[in-house]
């Protein structure tokens, strides 16, 4: 990419020559970008204009910090200020009446351009003699410095509609032009404190006044970072603003890499999680929210993880429970050095990862790539149930234990008889149609429930073999719980719902069974705002359902006969530690928060706790700033853009097949789609250097060195407009 910066003043045209450049450049092929700042538009005002040419699309829209070339429309600009981020080698092209070595000490060691286009304009008579445009004269000039064909810059002109004048002055400037390397090494500007003294008026020209007016202010501008809605949405702390950001950079592995910090499983939650984060976001309100989980996924597919560190210390930790909470605690502590012990009941580990999801949902291969760095990083594995004693044998033998064993209890209701076979729980019919234990060829299934389970054991029963599957539910479709995008592809599938049902009995009816529901209605809203469900009284309040197999998914609950009686320490509602032993509890053994993500988030705050309580040393992230609410984002600022959607397996399809139905986002080498559904991230709260306070600004009181900015508040009076035009709420202002 070749970036120029233009120096001008008002008048001029000097954004009319950064467009002309990049006419001529884009009739090359070239892609192309031209803009102004508009600042200060008053005739003689200086502006600054900005060209990029690339053979790849251009998707930054900042200023130009380190240009490739340096154009000056106006002598009195010349200093020393033009070449601040220059880069060697880049021309810098002067409209003045002098040669270039009229320039040796002031530009030592560059590439000096100059012309007299003023004198070429004024005679052409572009302008005034007051105020002269020179902006076409100054592209033949350019044309010539870039070497390229003088025809090249009178096409551009026609296609703009300038006159026969405007192309005798390029011509002119074409063989007028003069070039010279200047000797000597090549210098650096001075650098100026943005908050520098000020005490002479207009000493300089191009300046701000110098008159300190910022004591008539009342306001004061500052600067802040918030807290992203993703990120504060994130059961699973994950920084999601910062791999979002890395993956429009088109860098998955730094995407990884910044998830890797604080999750184990980016590819499983990229695929599984209820997406809380998109729910938070801030674009929704505007077209539609970013697609999170998808491009989470994206990065744990193509990112490359990083070596696994090794365990260093002493202490050693035992992990009861290799569910998403016990993974991410192993994993955590594991990279703080402590050799880890991941005790598991079943023979495989992944807990409810991989016996309560189907591989439709969650391919195995990817849970095991995902299991299998965990493990990288030291841990090893012991296959045992433990039982309460065993757990008080564990505290003599570990510095601490930590207690992620999940909801093993499943909820039941008294339903009647069943008879063998024909009543089965959700998960225990999910496991044995993992290990393809079970067939419902041409059956009639009823599956009760309105949760992820349920959902999940429908569209499996669908998949071996069922004829005819229908959830009920004693609550409407509007309530269920389940992942909207799940239920909505399990009725693509052809599950049915039987909204407002609520089961009372089962009874036997041959090889079949009747499941008994009274009808319910929807009552006041709760505490939780979720509206209660009452019996409706009306004469058919009760009807049956006929099914060849009943599945109970009525949800799950820890079972807590693990721990002492009377030992149990809370935190307001949840569990959080024994008060004898060194024990730390969490995941849903301890919150029952219920998805995969939250998990994820317990098993490192315990490792936190962990570390803490055997070091002294606390890695608590610090508290976080305030969310940056839709009211913080100036949004009319952005250009609406569809988001990107996962390529879904047709229904048709899937039907009689365990392969995966979300496949994400498309690896397009030519569109990368990816890269721009990230850009379409608003960087709420954090500043993303768009630079629009800056061209803003009317008095050119803030500026930017590098990574910082500052105000000058000698100078500023307080206006607001930078705060105004900020898009993410990270400019702001205070009264004095």
């Amino acid at each position: 990419m070749v970036e120029m910066t233009l120096y001008g003043r008002g008048g001029q045209g000097g954004v009319t020559l950064a467009k002309l450049i990049a006419t001529v450049f884009f009739r090359r092929g070239a892609y192309v970008q031209a803009f102004g700042v508009y600042a200060a538009e008053r005739s003689g005002a200086p502006v600054q204009a900005f060209v990029r040419i690339s053979d790849a699309e251009i998707t930054n829209h900042n200023q130009v910090r380190t240009p490739d070339h340096v154009i000056v429309l106006d002598r009195t600009l010349i200093s020393p200020a033009i070449v601040e981020g220059l880069k060697p080698g880049g021309w810098i092209l002067l409209n003045t009446p002098e040669p270039p070595e009229a320039f040796e000490a002031l530009l030592p060691g560059r590439r000096v351009a100059c012309v007299d286009a003023t004198s070429i304009a004024v005679e052409e008579r572009l302008g005034t003699r007051a105020v002269p445009i020179v902006n076409t004269t100054l592209l033949g000039a350019a044309a010539r410095m870039f070497d390229l064909p003088v025809e090249e810059a009178i096409a551009a002109l026609a296609d703009l509609c300038f006159g026969e004048s405007n192309v005798r002055a390029a011509r002119r400037a074409f063989d007028a032009v003069r070039q010279e390397t200047l000797p000597g090494a090549t210098a650096s500007p001075p650098q100026r404190a943005a908050t520098a003294p000020r005490d002479v008026l207009d000493d300089a020209v191009g300046e701000a006044p110098r008159l300190r007016t910022g004591s008539w202010a009342s306001r004061q501008p500052h600067r802040r970072t918030l807290t992203p809605p993703c990120n504060h949405g994130c059961p699973a702390g994950n920084e999601v603003r910062g791999f979002v950001e890395a993956i429009q950079r088109g860098d998955p592995t730094a995407a990884l890499g910044v998830l890797l910090e604080t999750t184990p499983l980016p590819g499983v939650c990229g695929r599984v999680c209820p997406a809380p984060c998109m729910s938070a976001c801030n674009r929704r309100l505007f077209d539609e929210a970013v697609n999170i989980r998808d491009l989470e996924r994206y990065a744990a597919d193509h990112g490359t993880r990083p070596p696994a560190v090794r365990p260093w210390r002493a202490e050693t930790v035992a992990v009861v429970g290799s569910g998403p909470a016990g993974l991410s605690a192993t994993y955590h502590l594991a990279r703080l050095g402590y050799p880890v012990t991941l005790i598991e009941a079943g023979a495989e580990l992944g807990g409810l990862l991989r016996t309560g999801i189907p591989e439709y949902r969650l391919p195995r291969d990817v849970l095991d790539e995902e299991i299998r760095h965990i493990l990288d990083h030291g841990a090893t594995v012991c296959h045992e149930r433990v039982t309460l004693a065993s757990l008080v044998e564990l505290t003599t033998r570990f510095a601490a234990v930590f207690v992620g064993s999940g909801l093993q209890a499943e909820e039941r209701i008294d339903l009647g008889e069943g008879g063998d076979g024909v009543v089965l729980s959700g998960l225990t019919f999910l496991d044995e149609a993992r290990r393809g234990g079970i067939r419902l060829d041409g059956e009639h299934v009823l599956v009760v429930g309105g949760g992820n389970t349920a959902v999940d054991a429908a569209r499996t029963a669908i998949r071996v073999g069922a004829g005819e599957v229908r959830i009920v539910y004693r609550r409407t479709r509007a309530e269920m719980p389940a992942i909207g995008e799940e239920i909505d592809e399990a009725l693509e599938e052809g599950v049915r719902i039987e909204e407002l049902a609520a089961p009372v009995r089962i009874r036997r009816a041959g090889d079949a069974a009747l499941l008994t529901c009274r009808r319910m209605r929807l009552g006041e809203p709760g505490a939780d705002g979720r509206r209660s469900v009452v019996p409706d009284v009306s004469e058919d309040g009760y009807f049956d359902l006929r099914g060849d197999r009943v599945i109970l998914a009525l949800g799950q609950s820890a079972d807590l006969r693990i721990l002492p009686e009377g030992s149990q320490i809370r935190e307001g509602a949840a569990l959080v530690g024994l008060a004898s032993a060194p024990v730390f509890l969490g995941g849903d053994f301890a919150t029952n928060e219920g998805t995969v993500a939250a998990a994820i988030g317990s098993g490192r705050r315990a490792a936190l706790h962990i570390h803490r309580a055997l070091t002294g040393e606390d890695l608590f992230p610090p508290e976080t700033a305030p969310v940056a609410t839709p009211e913080h984002i100036t949004m009319h600022v952005f250009t609406p853009a569809p988001g990107a959607h996962g390529r879904v397996t047709p229904a048709s399809e899937r039907r009689n097949t365990f392969t995966e139905v979300r496949r994400g986002l498309p690896d397009d080498p030519v569109f990368h789609v990816a890269e721009d559904e990230a850009a379409r991230c608003f960087s709420c709260g954090v500043c993303n250097q768009c630079d629009r306070c800056i061209q803003y600004c009317p008095e050119g009181v803030l500026v930017r060195r590098g990574e910082e900015f500052f105000f000058d508040y000698g100078q500023c009076k307080g206006c607001g407009v930078c705060a105004s035009v900020c898009p993410r709420g990270v400019v702001y202002l205070t009264e004095l």
